[in-house]
């Protein structure tokens, strides 16, 4: 029986990928107009931010969509696809939970921070 829902949702998930990307790549929000030095500035800060996520997830989505409507650089790890992304967010976060930002301080210290209002909220402290 487990192997049958096991399967039921696989082919729910095959058949709503596509469908969750499309509409994200149509309901993406324009981003933000910023002067040269201040886009410059961002990018700086940016270099510093990783996202790890999964391409499907609906709460990578929704901090993706976040991203592109703040106009910020950060680089996105695949999780899911990726074994290396993947042993970095266990080692590093302690456990496999997207979505996850990674902070690399100033200080040389590195915060991840989970959930994606939690994720929101922080970059619009930073960056809105």
């Amino acid at each position: 029986m487990r192997v049958l829902i096991r399967y039921f949702f696989r082919g729910v998930r095959l058949i709503l990928a596509p469908v969750m990307l499309i509409s994200e790549k149509l309901s993406t929000p324009k981003s933000v107009e910023r002067t040269e030095e201040e886009q410059a500035k961002v990018d700086a800060a940016c270099e510093h931010l990783a996202l790890y996520q999964f391409r499907t997830c609906p709460f990578c989505i929704k901090v993706r969509k976040e991203i592109a409507r703040l106009g910020l650089n950060i680089e996105l790890r695949d999780a899911q696809l990726d074994p290396d992304h993947k042993k970095a967010l266990q080692e590093g976060g302690g456990k496999v939970k997207v979505p996850c930002l990674k902070i690399n301080h100033e200080d040389g210290r590195e915060e991840w921070l989970y959930e994606s209002d939690a994720i929101n909220r922080w970059l619009h402290q930073h960056f809105a």
